[in-house]
């Protein structure tokens, strides 16, 4: 089978390796779609295990199973999440299912034709997919459950401000998510482009990042916000960010700038503001059942954020739009074309 191994965003090599057959606890999934995700672009956070196989937003048909298999059977559609906590340790128990440090296994990388996923994932990450939700928008499911606990930590709720920094396709989401909550969206990036998207999808707000933010948006409401949530790792976002949000608000780190940036929080001014400052990475399993459900039953639509669809030998450029960002929202690599 074909795999597509990443060295770093300008080096992904496909490569022919044998193609795994399932233990007796196993099975073999055949890769439909799998989106390229934000995260598959950071260098950074990726090179240290460089080479290897990326992909984590998987939406795949199941080939063979293992004799001790029930949960699926060849031809079901499954979502497969990348990883899944134990539910049992002091972490899962508080819902820091991100945190848990238990995780042995992870699902290899969707890049690929196909995927040998473990027991473990099969009977703890593994979701039959509705009929109604295609393969591509499956690739939507990790993603959207990411942005699902984010909100949730932050408290998201009707009738609340939110501001959105950065309209990548995390972005989008957020803005989505929040305009179903009945919320005020207000949108920020350089990208025109996905600002007029954004404002399709719903943005009440929204404004340039490449002119001044804080007159655009005195200009256009007084009041500051309730809920920011930074999508993008620009430190002038994050500069931005302290201005704007209101008394008790909350700022929600979704990205992070590099670890050889530095970043100044205004403590003392916060601290008689009580302003929170959260991190928000990953999901857990409620998330995913909660993306599944909205995506389902149409409450978030995703199709409208598909840009892009390649075949595995063009990963190479897919990688090269996601960077670029000016052209592209969601690309989707499509192993078996």
């Amino acid at each position: 089978m074909r795999v597509a191994l990443w060295y770093n965003n300008k080096d992904i090599r496909i490569e022919e390796v044998p193609t795994p057959r399932p233990g007796p606890n196993e099975m073999l999934v055949k890769v439909i779609s799998c989106g390229i995700c934000g995260s598959d672009i950071v260098e950074w956070y990726r090179l240290p295990r460089a080479p290897l196989v990326l992909g984590h937003e998987i939406g795949a048909e199941v080939v063979e199973v293992g004799q001790s298999v029930k949960k699926f059977n060849p031809a079901d559609r499954v979502f497969i999440a990348p990883k899944v906590p134990c539910m049992q340790c002091d972490y899962c128990k508080k819902e820091h299912y991100p945190v848990c440090t238990n995780i042995k296994e992870r699902l290899p990388g969707g890049f690929a034709e196909y995927v040998l996923v473990p027991n473990t994932l099969i009977e703890n990450g593994a979701y039959r997919l509705p009929d109604t939700i295609s393969y591509d928008q499956s690739t939507f499911i990790e993603p959207l459950a990411c942005v699902v606990r984010a909100q949730r930590l932050a408290g998201v709720q009707q009738g609340q401000t939110v501001m959105v920094f950065g309209c990548g396709m995390s972005g989008l989401l957020h803005v989505k998510l929040a305009k179903a909550k009945n919320c005020q969206v207000i949108a920020t990036d350089l990208n025109v482009r996905r600002l007029e998207l954004a404002a399709g999808l719903g943005a009440d707000i929204t404004l340039d990042a490449a002119e001044n933010v804080a007159n655009q948006l005195t200009a256009a409401k007084n009041k500051k916000v309730d809920v920011v949530i930074l999508c993008t790792s620009a430190v002038s976002a994050v500069d931005q960010a302290w201005q704007w949000v209101d008394k008790g608000g909350v700022i929600v780190f979704f990205a992070v700038p590099g670890p050889n940036k530095q970043i100044t929080i205004p403590l003392n001014d916060f601290w008689t503001k009580e302003i929170q400052i959260l991190t928000s990475y990953y999901c857990g399993p409620p998330d995913i059942v909660d993306a599944i459900e909205f995506i389902e039953s149409g409450a978030i639509k995703v199709d409208d954020m598909i840009t892009h669809q390649l075949p595995l030998k063009d990963i190479g450029t897919g990688f090269q739009l996601v960077m670029d960002g000016r052209e592209s929202i969601k690309v989707i690599i499509k192993p078996n074309l």
